[in-house]
């Protein structure tokens, strides 16, 4: 990275001056903006930054953090809990679930920060017509609505939500509802935003809760009211041996971490996938308009 930015509200007297640091991501849009923050944020403290952000799978940037080809970079909670960790069940309160990751990470070599609030997991959304005819708010809500009125809980899922525990099964059971066969839709996942959008061949689509669409699309999402899915909050995932030498990284990274929710990840994320905008440009804009950094 080679950006003329300097500290803001972080990165005061130069904390990282003469660290090399190499920051990743996954390759979806998402990941990709988190590791820009990182990175821009590493630069404005003093570091010279290496950008392998978009590395395709999630495996492949946990290694490079774990093995120390790179340093650091955005992880997800419920990620790390089942996919590295192998834990079938995930832990219903957040906070909890980081913990228990971090405690679990520390034998390999990997230092977890304090979490976002930021929580892409899975979710229900409809459209505002469909919201206000129907006025459900929760997955409660929707349960209750497919006792009463069977014929007005139709879903667009993909094929995986269709048949995993952490999908629609899960989701019937934990909820005490029975959706018939025949009012679910299999389809890709972008098809599901415009069909939910027009909410005639479905009236509920699965979708993820930082997805840039639902704001694009205005689409309204369900509360899990009852915590079923999985939480997938976003922290810092740090070498810990790049965190003993450079500790001030903690200190930098809580209070951009802090701002990250779920609005603020639906905002950035549409910038990229809605507008065509860059990650690298979209990630720089929000940390100078937060004030986190300043131009150069």
């Amino acid at each position: 990275m080679v950006d003329d930015v300097r500290p803001g509200s972080v990165g005061a007297g130069l904390p990282l001056k003469d660290a090399e640091l190499t920051v990743t991501s996954k390759e979806f849009t998402e990941q990709l903006v988190l590791g820009q923050i990182l990175g821009l944020v590493f630069e404005a403290a003093g570091a010279d930054v290496l950008d392998r952000t978009g590395i395709q799978g999630s495996i492949g940037a946990r290694e490079a953090v774990k093995g120390g080809d790179a340093d650091a970079m955005y992880e997800y909670t419920g990620t790390a809990w089942i996919t590295y960790l192998g834990h079938d069940k995930p832990i219903t309160d957040p906070a909890k679930q980081w913990e228990a990751v971090k405690a679990a990470d520390v034998s390999n070599g990997i230092s977890w920060l304090p979490p976002a609030t930021l929580n892409n997991t899975y979710a229900l959304a409809m459209n505002q017509a469909n919201q206000k005819k129907y006025g459900t708010r929760t997955l409660s809500d929707v349960a209750a609505l497919s006792r009463k009125d069977p014929s007005a809980v139709t879903l667009c899922v993909g094929s995986e939500f269709a048949s995993r525990d952490d999908g629609v099964p899960g989701m019937e059971k934990a909820y005490g509802m029975k959706i018939p066969p025949a009012n679910i839709a299999k389809m890709d996942s972008g098809i599901i935003y415009t069909q939910v959008a027009a909410g005639t061949a479905c009236t509920y689509g699965e979708v993820f809760t930082t997805d840039g669409r639902i704001k694009a699309m205005d689409l309204v999402v369900m509360e899990d009211d009852k915590h079923f899915f999985p939480n997938y909050n976003a922290a810092p995932e740090i070498n810990s041996a790049t965190l003993e030498k450079y500790p001030a990284i903690a200190g930098l990274l809580a209070p951009v971490t802090a701002e990250l929710s779920n609005e603020v990840a639906q905002e950035l994320n549409a910038q990229v996938d809605v507008d065509g905008d860059d990650p690298h440009a979209v990630a720089k804009e929000w940390l100078v308009r937060k004030g986190f950094i300043k131009e150069g």
